[in-house]
C-alpha cells in the first residue's frame, strides 16, 4: 500500500477517523506489516501486550482456554483493551494465513491521551458509547444517498398513444390510468409528452376542441436518463435543463416509465408525507394496496439517511395505523364502524414494528350493538385476508380478528381478562401481554382505555401475579458468555453461528420493562415511553433508563439492518444475527447491550423475587 493507501485504512476503522493529521502521519510512520501462517499464537492469554493490531486480511480467533470468544477480520482492530489494561486476558490465534499492521502500544496510549475523541470512545461508559455509535452511523450512512439509483424512486408507468388519439380520448387514458403524464409516438417514430398542465394551459385556457388531435398540444425534444443511473444526476439533468420530468429507459433502451420533479423530492424527502397523502385520499382497496407497497422503500431510505431507529419506528407505525384506519373504514359495515375498536397488539402496538412481521389485531365490539355472526365472520375474514394481500403475513398464534376469539363483545373481554389474571397458564400470560400492548387504530377509542383500567383494577397489589407475568423472561438467556465472549446454542442447528437477537436481548427488554409497568398501571405501550414512566415514577434510576433506551434502540437497529440484507438478497426475514459478519465496533457495542439486558434481568429477578416462583 501507498501512504496514501495506509492512510485511507486507518482512517476508515473506526474511531480512527478521529485522529488529526499529525496523529495520521506518525500512525502510518511506525506501523509495520506482519504475516501471519494459519494456526498461529499472535498474543498469549497472560502475556504483556505490545501493539495494537489492524487486520489486512485473514481471520483471528480470540479464545479464553481454548472456547472461542470472538472473531476478528479484515478491516477490524484488536486488542485495545489489553493493550490500555497492559495485560491480556485472552489469547488471539489466527484461524487462516493473515497479514496485518502492527502499531507499538507506546505509539497508541500516547495517541488516546492526545486525541480527546479517541480517548473519549476507549473509556467512555456502556451508554454513551452506543449514543456515539447512533451519530457516527448517521454521518456515515449520509452517504448512501448520493449512490441512489432512478429505479428506486417512484417511476409512473409510461403509457404511449399513437399520434391519432384526439385531445377527449387521451384525457380519458390518463383518466383511466391514473397517470399524470402521456407520451405519444409519432409517424416518424418520435417520441412526444403531454403532461396535466397541457390540458389546462393549452386546451381549457385556449378553448380547444376537445375533438382535435392531441398532438397539437404535446412537446418534443425529451431527455432520457437510465434507470440505474445515479438518482442524484438525475436531479442534476432536470436543473439543468429546467424540466419537471424525464423518461426513464432500461439497459436495453426500452422507455420504461416517467420521473417527475415531484418523484424526486419526495425520495429525498423519504417520501412519507406523499405517502400519507394517499392513504388519506385513497377511496379503494386498490388504491391503498398501492400507498402500502411505498413502505419497505420509506424504511431503507430513512435508515440510509441515518435517522434514529426511534423516529423510523414511529413514522412508520403512523402510516400503518392510517392504513388499517382507512381500510377497517373502507371495508367495515357502517354500523359497525361507529360501534367497535379495532386495535392492533404486540410490536405494532408498541410502535416498534418496523418490517411487516405477523398481523396483531383484534376487534372489541360494544355491548348494546347487534350483528350477525355470518356477517360479522364475512367481514373480518374479509379484513384478515386484505392484509395478507398487502403484505402482512397471518399470524401463526392465529391471532387476527378473523379468529373469534379476537373479536368479540365489550363484556365479553372483561371475562377474558379475568380469566387471563385469574388462571395462570403459559398462553393466559402470553395473551395478557400481547392484549397489554394494544392501541386504538380505528372506531372507539374509549373501548380499549376501559379495559385497560379493568385489568390493572383486577390485577392491583397482587404480587404473586406480577412474579409469574414477569417470570418469563427467566427462559431466555442472554447470549454473553462469562468472558464476554457471545454464546451459541449448540442444540439448534440454525444458531450454532448465530444470536437470536430478539429472544437474547430485545423481549427480555421487552418483557421486563412490560412486567414493571402493568405493576404500576402505566398506559403507555410504547417500550421506550415505559421506561421514561418509570424513570419518572423512580422505579428505574436515570442511569439504568438511558443505558436500556441506548441498548434497546442499539439491537432494534442492528436487527433492521440485518432484515434489509436480507430482503436485497431475496432471504426470509427473521431475528438471526451472525456476530462474524459485524465489525470490531459493532460486535462491542453488541456484547456492552447484552450486559445492560444482563443487568436489567438481575434487577427484575430481585424485584419480583423470580427465585422463589
Amino acid at each position: 500500500m501507498s501512504i496514501l493507501e495506509q492512510k485511507a485504512f486507518i482512517s476508515s476503522i473506526y474511531p480512527f477517523q478521529n485522529l488529526t493529521i499529525n496523529q495520521l502521519d506518525t500512525f502510518v510512520e511506525k506501523i509495520d506489516i506482519v504475516y501471519f501462517k494459519e494456526n498461529e499464537i499472535i498474543q498469549k492469554q497472560g502475556s504483556v501486550p505490545t501493539s495494537l493490531f489492524f487486520i489486512l486480511k485473514g481471520l483471528i480467533q480470540e479464545k479464553q482456554d481454548q472456547e472461542v470468544l470472538s472473531i476478528y477480520s479484515k478491516n477490524e482492530i484488536f486488542d485495545s483493551v489489553s493493550l490500555i489494561e497492559n495485560y491480556s486476558k485472552n489469547s488471539f490465534v489466527t484461524a487462516e494465513e493473515t497479514i496485518c499492521y502492527t502499531l507499538p502500544r507506546d505509539i497508541f496510549i500516547k495517541i488516546l491521551h492526545e486525541n480527546q475523541e479517541l480517548e473519549k470512545y476507549f473509556f467512555q461508559s456502556i451508554s454513551q458509547k452506543l449514543n456515539n455509535n447512533i451519530l457516527y452511523e448517521k454521518n456515515k450512512e449520509m452517504a448512501n444517498i448520493m449512490v441512489a439509483k432512478v429505479k428506486d424512486a417512484k417511476i409512473h408507468k409510461a403509457v404511449i398513444i399513437d399520434e391519432d388519439k384526439t385531445i377527449f380520448e387521451a384525457a380519458t387514458i390518463i383518466k383511466k390510468e391514473k397517470i399524470p403524464t402521456l407520451l405519444l409516438r409519432d409517424k416518424n417514430n418520435e417520441i412526444h409528452i403531454i403532461t396535466d398542465s397541457d390540458f389546462r394551459q393549452k386546451v381549457i385556457l385556449d378553448r380547444m376542441d376537445f375533438d382535435d388531435k392531441v398532438i397539437k398540444i404535446s412537446s418534443t425534444g425529451l431527455v432520457y436518463v437510465y434507470e440505474d443511473d445515479f438518482l442524484f444526476n438525475a436531479q442534476l439533468i432536470m436543473a439543468k435543463h429546467g424540466l419537471k420530468r424525464v423518461v426513464v429507459k432500461n439497459d436495453k433502451d426500452e422507455i420504461v416509465g416517467i420521473l417527475d420533479q415531484i418523484s424526486l423530492s419526495s425520495f429525498f424527502a423519504t417520501n412519507i408525507f406523499s405517502v400519507s397523502n394517499q392513504i388519506v385520499k385513497a377511496e379503494t382497496v386498490a388504491e391503498l394496496k398501492e400507498a402500502s407497497l411505498s413502505f419497505i422503500k420509506i424504511i431503507k431510505s430513512l435508515n440510509a439517511k441515518g435517522v434514529k431507529i426511534e423516529f423510523i419506528s414511529k413514522l412508520i407505525n403512523q402510516l400503518n395505523k392510517k392504513l388499517l384506519d382507512k381500510l377497517y373504514k373502507i371495508l367495515a359495515p357502517k354500523e359497525l364502524f361507529e360501534n367497535s375498536c379495532l386495535v392492533v397488539m404486540g410490536s405494532e402496538g408498541r410502535s416498534e414494528q418496523i418490517l411487516r412481521t405477523d398481523q396483531d389485531n383484534a376487534l372489541i365490539i360494544n355491548d348494546d350493538f347487534i350483528i350477525s355472526e355470518d356477517e360479522l365472520q364475512e367481514f373480518t375474514s374479509k379484513f384478515t385476508e386484505t392484509l395478507v394481500d398487502f403484505g402482512f403475513p397471518r399470524c401463526e398464534g392465529n391471532i387476527m380478528l378473523s379468529n373469534p376469539y379476537w373479536c368479540r363483545k365489550y363484556s365479553d373481554f372483561k371475562d377474558l381478562i379475568f380469566q387471563w389474571v385469574t388462571e395462570p397458564t403459559g398462553d393466559n400470560f402470553m395473551n395478557l401481554a400481547i392484549f397489554y400492548d394494544a392501541i386504538c387504530v380505528s372506531g372507539d377509542k374509549q373501548l380499549i382505555t376501559k379495559l385497560k383500567e379493568y385489568l390493572f383494577k383486577v390485577a392491583d397489589n397482587s404480587n404473586q401475579f406480577n412474579a409469574h407475568f414477569a417470570k418469563i423472561i427467566t427462559s431466555f438467556d442472554v447470549p454473553l458468555g462469562f468472558f464476554d465472549g457471545f454464546t451459541f446454542n449448540t442444540k439448534d442447528e440454525k444458531e450454532r453461528n448465530q444470536i437470536n437477537i430478539k429472544k437474547g436481548g430485545i423481549f427480555i427488554i421487552v418483557q421486563g420493562i412490560r412486567s414493571l409497568s402493568l405493576e404500576n398501571k402505566i398506559f403507555n405501550t410504547n417500550t421506550t415511553k415505559r421506561i421514561l414512566k418509570l424513570n419518572e415514577l423512580d422505579v428505574i434510576d436515570n442511569e439504568l433508563a438511558t443505558e436500556l433506551i441506548m441498548a434497546f434502540n442499539f439491537l432494534t437497529s442492528i436487527n433492521l439492518k440485518s432484515n434489509l440484507e436480507k430482503l436485497d438478497k431475496k432471504e426470509k426475514v427473521d431475528n438471526y444475527i451472525n456476530p462474524n459478519n459485524l465489525n470490531t465496533m459493532e460486535k462491542d457495542l453488541l456484547k456492552d447491550s447484552f450486559k445492560i439486558v444482563n443487568k436489567l434481568k438481575k434487577k427484575l429477578e430481585f424485584h419480583f423475587k423470580l427465585n422463589y416462583v
